[in-house]
């Protein structure tokens, strides 16, 4: 970064750091013990699809690998369209298999980066909710390498921002937390989310 830069109070943008996924099983511990939050077992990746064929055949190596396992009783991925024209892929496991889960998440993330995709790549969740039904989002943006959490109430298209801050403060040895509440976004209707 230069005087300039500085002076003009620019900042390099965050390089992605994949492996900061791999941070949510531990995180799930903290969040169970601290706060009563569990793993649903769902993880979705959002991206903004491209035309071409080179992203379609990308796309399609992706649902392949996570499908793999369907012919052992696992639950092939399912891909989705968001009101605002992104796309989707959620991923099922059992809830004791968070780390499975994140294995999946990581691979589409790699997949479409590897592939030059990258840029298209918005974010990943993993759903958690608590015994009274509120649920709860971690989400990692990819180009700023920070989660954020995301509560909904019970029944309603409100968030809980208290708890928000609660569980951040809570998580802050497990996650890299994105330190600027403008950009913890809602994701309602996400899938992963508010099944």
């Amino acid at each position: 970064m230069g005087f300039l830069d500085t002076l003009f109070g620019r900042s390099k943008p965050v390089k992605p750091d994949l492996d900061q996924l791999f941070g949510v099983p531990s995180a799930a511990l903290t969040l169970e013990a601290g706060a009563g939050f569990t793993p649903t077992g769902l993880g979705s990746v959002c991206f903004a699809a491209v035309e071409g064929a080179a992203f379609v055949q990308v796309e399609q190596q992706v649902r392949a690998l996570l499908d793999a396992d369907t012919e052992r009783g696992g639950v092939p991925v399912e891909a989705s369209k968001d009101g605002y024209g992104y796309s989707w892929l959620l991923a099922r496991h059992r809830p004791e298999e968070l780390p499975e889960l994140v294995n999946d998440l990581h691979a589409v993330n790699s997949e479409l980066e590897a592939n030059g995709f990258g840029p298209q790549l918005l974010c990943s969740l993993v759903g958690f909710r608590d015994p009274e039904g509120q649920s709860l989002a971690l989400v990692y943006l990819y180009k700023r390498g920070t989660f954020y959490p995301v509560c909904k109430r019970p029944d309603q298209q409100e968030r809980d921002n208290a708890l928000e801050i609660e569980l951040a403060n809570l998580l802050k040895n497990d996650l890299r937390i994105e330190p600027d509440l403008s950009r913890w976004f809602p994701v309602w209707g996400a899938p992963g989310m508010e099944e």
